[in-house]
């Protein structure tokens, strides 16, 4: 299912809700930059050990919404192994916002 495209834009960079969620096996983490800045993502298991890292480098201002745009997770941790089922946390890092939100993977 994909995100809400009625979102309005904010005076905030923000983080919305992946999408889907739970997922099996890839998900999708829409954000929204009000100014250009390098941007990542940590993907943590419910430990908080870091289980990917998601370099997106530098982005412009604007929605990173859809498929086309959104970050892409295939649900692989960064030695290409699939984690096992569970509660996992994402992290955006930008330069004016740290956000951390709860995603589950389901198999």
């Amino acid at each position: 299912m994909a995100p809400d495209t009625r979102l309005t834009q904010t005076s905030r960079t923000a983080l919305f809700n992946n999408y889907p969620n739970p997922f099996n096996p890839e998900t999708w983490i829409p954000y929204q930059l009000v100014k250009d800045s390098d941007v990542a993502i940590n993907i943590y298991d419910a430990a908080g050990h870091l289980v990917r890292h998601l370099e997106l480098g530098f982005q412009t201002t604007g929605f990173y919404i859809g498929k086309s745009r959104a970050a892409y997770w295939d649900g692989r941790n960064d030695s290409g192994e699939r984690p096992a089922s569970g509660v996992y946390f994402y992290q955006l890092k930008t330069s004016d916002l740290t956000a951390t939100r709860k995603m589950v993977i389901m198999k």
